[in-house]
């Protein structure tokens, strides 16, 4: 029966909103990590069936197919295609799925998944140009209202009764051990440098995440004003940062890989997806790990790592609520909340940190999650190849 395993995960720096990597195009910011990822791996560009690629903003600089657009920028042969995904944050996430299916099924041999978004040049909710993107029925059942993420983490904060404290306590701790990663290399593996153009000429290397901030405080995370309601407890410090960034990963075969030369890091075990209430929208990750723990057959203790989104610190403290898993197997190199959240290619970042986690650190199994728009959520568990 075939397999899809991961040979190689790489990521850019996720650079803050109008940062070292906002003079790069999305579709050239993609180029530039497709190359890296076949250099790292050594295979020959020619040999991938397809590139599918997550970006939400789907308009302007990132329109178009932005995954053929890299292909063709990234210098690969014009054999090779590319289809672009949006399920919302997890569009990347979402792309290993279908790239996983497609190899198993056979349709592929060997794939690219990933994605990007550059908020920096393509602003969050561009593609929807003023108008009701939900429709007449959509408005009958669930009212006139736009449901809006950020009230939609004031209503988990609500219902789970997470303080402002707990929240503001929780961004710090990421910031915190994403700073210490840094420290440590944990990331140098699965990043690589960026030699970013600056204006008026020259060039700016980009070589670590820029949200990551050093030195902070309880009190001075409870000087920052609330974001979206006058009493909430939702603010910029415990939220995701707005950001660009992009990362890949290559696909293939076990059987595949021996002819290839190339060594597995870690099988697709398990790939599930659900669906909650779209106008709170942000709890789906606590129904897609029950259903990747059942379809799995695996028991939580057995993952020994979890990488949950950190749109907002409310989603992974509600998801730590209902699930009962260790907090101290959480996030352990930090989340978005200090490295960013380049939306189309967060769930590839998010897999690529994991898939290098797991294999430091010698973890049999890893499941990642994340909240995305509509209310939805894909889970997703690794098993690693340990090297002979």
């Amino acid at each position: 029966m075939r397999d899809a395993v991961i040979v190689e995960a790489v990521r850019t720096p996720v650079g803050k909103r109008n940062g070292g990597l906002s003079t790069i195009a999305a579709a050239d910011l993609s180029a530039l990590t497709l190359n890296t990822l076949i250099e790292r791996a050594g295979v020959d560009p020619a040999v991938i069936d397809d590139v599918v690629w997550g970006c939400v903003s789907q308009i302007g600089e990132q329109s178009f197919d932005i995954a053929r657009n890299a292909v063709l920028g990234a210098g690969w042969p014009e054999t090779v295609p590319g289809t672009t995904v949006d399920r919302q944050c997890g569009s990347s996430q979402q792309a290993v799925h279908f790239a996983a299916a497609g190899v198993i099924s056979g349709q592929y041999d060997v794939v690219v998944a990933g994605g990007v978004e550059s908020m920096s040049r393509v602003p969050m909710g561009s593609s929807v140009d003023g108008k009701w993107p939900y429709g007449e029925g959509f408005r009958a059942r669930y009212g006139d209202t736009a449901p809006n993420q950020g009230l939609g983490a004031e209503m988990i904060a609500e219902r789970w009764g997470l303080s402002r404290g707990q929240l503001d306590e929780f961004g710090l701790q990421s910031h915190e051990k994403a700073a210490i990663a840094h420290d440590d290399g944990v990331f140098d593996d699965e990043l690589f440098p960026i030699a970013a153009p600056v204006q008026g000429g020259g060039t700016n290397w980009v070589v670590r995440d820029e949200g990551v901030r050093r030195g902070g405080s309880l009190e001075a995370m409870a000087r920052l004003r609330p974001a979206f309601k006058d009493d909430g407890r939702v603010t910029a410090g415990n939220s995701s940062q707005i950001s660009d960034g992009s990362a890949a990963l290559l696909l293939t075969t076990s059987e595949k890989a021996v002819q290839l030369g190339l060594t597995p890091l870690a099988r697709v075990h398990t790939a599930v997806l659900a669906g909650d209430d779209p106008v709170i929208m942000l709890t789906a990750p606590i129904a897609a790990t029950a259903k990747a723990l059942r379809r799995s057959g695996l028991s939580l203790d057995e993952i020994g790592v979890f990488e949950v989104n950190e749109a907002f610190a409310s989603v992974p403290l509600a998801w730590l609520a209902e699930t009962g898993a260790d907090v101290k197997a959480l996030n352990p190199n930090g989340g978005a909340i200090a490295l960013g959240h380049p939306l189309g290619g967060s769930g590839a970042r998010l897999m690529t940190t994991l898939i290098h986690h797991m294999r430091n650190n010698r973890i049999r199994y890893g499941l990642q999650t994340m909240c995305e728009g509509g209310g939805q959520a894909n889970a997703t568990i690794l098993e690693l190849i340990e090297r002979s």
